[in-house]
């Protein structure tokens, strides 16, 4: 019993201690249930609690004095469902008409008479055709004078123009460069899978190849392009950044295993013409956006990113009311269901939510002079519900460690920038514009993985941007590549490149 009682180990701890552990505790479980909810659970930040009035709407609006109302009964009907579809197919496609009538001779199978054609049944199908290729041969013909062959010590030799190559000495043409593009930088198809495509078409055209013309091409044709739509952003008033991670294998003074960073700046919804331009730099630092904006004088939606805050003060900063909500909301899913109704992390995301719809109200505003009466209407609704807001959050007291004393923390910290939406009726609540655009890139990003050079990266974001523009603007990305690099090479040196706008393709 002794030897027993020997071998036993007593651990004693602090009361502190004990409280310290089970904070931490504490903390790892709403981590590990906060992580599984990004994995598993729904990206919306709607709840069944959205329709509930931020002060309990059912207390505050009874009234015993009066009346219940006569009840009517109604009787009880069916609605019938029917399938919503959304497919539609152009009108302008091609028909083939296939007809189908009896073999041999049409006879009548009971008195043997002559059948007669008394009316059709049809039939459509969508036929798809798999990418075909084609070698296109360019022959230029060379003339010569038969009149000076014979009267004459010179013959002036002609020959017919040729339209320059898209590539000097290679055989890509604009199409298939476009193709290329357009698989990868829409369609998140990596140039390997290309390549095996391609090879089981029975055509052997190496990654490299395909890597060495995209490279070529937006160096020669869509970088002036990509200048001059930097050019046009600066100039506005308005504007969104973004940015994301990156990885490069191969770059100067950079391990492979580290971050590089995939910039967005973009234009808002009160451009005539949308722009969206990407700009690969090898880190962070603030200094890459005050270069890229260096002449944009006005307003930048940003998340709440500290690097944006440092910009020069010709630029003002416009906070994100979206990713206040969203602290608030990934305070309140760690919250069983059964317990969320009534909390404070409900509380504050209900401030917000108040202010979307308010947003969604002013939608219906008048066209004309839409921003000028959505500066007036925010003035008279939205600025007394942030003032509310921000009241109850710097007295709420909020443990500062926990996810509601975070998104708390996070409102008060960014309320210089949050309340910047109320200087311009131009601005938007919250930056999801930079978001929705920055999406494409990352959505490639998880099929080619990674960029191989920093050349690369620069021309990916060059593609990228042109592509996104052309979308924005309601233009088919393959097309308006195919456009570029057939006309690009041809124009003349005096040519302005405004040109080649994707607006200005719908014109041609």
């Amino acid at each position: 019993m002794e030897s027993e009682a020997n071998s036993k180990e007593t651990v004693v701890i602090s009361k502190a201690e004990y409280e310290s552990m089970k904070q931490q505790i504490a903390w790892l479980m709403e981590q590990l249930k906060l992580s599984k909810h990004r994995q598993f659970g729904v990206s919306s930040e709607k709840s069944e609690y959205d329709q509930l009035s931020l002060f309990n709407e059912a207390e505050v609006e009874a009234d015993d004095n009066i009346a219940d109302p006569n009840l009517v009964e109604i009787k009880k009907h069916y609605r019938k469902r029917t399938r919503l579809t959304t497919d539609k197919l152009p009108e302008d496609l091609p028909v083939e008409i296939i007809e189908h009538s009896l073999p041999g001779e049409q006879i009548c199978p009971d008195c043997g008479s002559q059948l007669r054609v008394i009316g059709n049944e049809t039939r459509e199908e969508l036929v798809l055709i798999p990418a075909a290729a084609k070698i296109r041969r360019h022959v230029s013909a060379t003339y010569a004078c038969r009149h000076c062959e014979t009267h004459s010590d010179h013959v002036p030799i002609v020959k017919a123009a040729l339209p320059k190559p898209v590539i000097r000495g290679g055989f890509a043409s604009p199409e298939a460069i476009a193709h290329i593009a357009v698989q990868k930088f829409t369609m998140g198809s990596p140039l390997y899978r290309q390549e095996q495509e391609w090879f089981r078409n029975g055509i052997l055209l190496s990654r490299q190849t395909m890597s060495n013309w995209l490279l070529k091409a937006a160096d020669d044709w869509l970088k002036p392009i990509y200048s001059r739509l930097h050019e046009l952003i600066c100039a506005g008033e308005v504007a969104h950044a973004d940015e994301t991670t990156l990885q490069v294998l191969h770059e100067s003074g950079k391990t492979p295993q580290s971050k590089s960073y995939m910039w967005l700046y973009r234009t808002s919804g009160d451009a005539k013409h949308p722009i969206v331009l990407y700009d690969y730099q090898p880190s962070r630092r603030a200094s890459h956006p005050e270069a890229f904006l260096k002449n944009f004088k006005g307003f930048l939606h940003t998340d709440g990113y500290d690097g944006y805050h440092k910009l020069p003060k010709q630029i003002t900063v416009v906070g994100c009311w979206a990713h206040v909500r969203r602290k608030f909301d990934e305070a309140l899913k760690i919250i069983p269901e059964k317990d969320r109704l009534g909390t404070k992390s409900l509380h504050g995301k209900h401030f917000c939510d108040r202010l979307f719809a308010l947003e969604r109200e002013f939608a219906e505003l008048p066209a004309d002079d839409y921003f000028k009466a959505r500066y007036k209407a925010r003035m008279d609704k939205s600025k007394s519900v942030m003032d509310e807001f921000f009241a109850w959050a710097s007295h709420l007291g909020a443990l500062p460690k926990t996810p509601l004393g975070k998104a708390v923390q996070y409102a008060i910290d960014q309320k210089i920038w949050l309340e910047h939406v109320l200087l311009d009726g131009r601005l938007e609540l919250s930056n999801n514009r930079a978001e929705r655009s920055i999406k494409p890139f990352v959505i490639g990003r998880k099929n080619w993985l990674f960029a191989n050079t920093a050349g690369g990266a620069t021309a990916s974001a060059i593609f990228y941007s042109l592509i996104e523009t052309a979308k924005e603007n309601g233009i088919n990305p393959y097309e308006y590549l195919t456009f570029v690099f057939n006309a690009a090479p041809n124009m003349d040196a005096d040519t302005p490149v405004d040109e080649l706008m994707p607006w200005n393709l719908e014109c041609r």
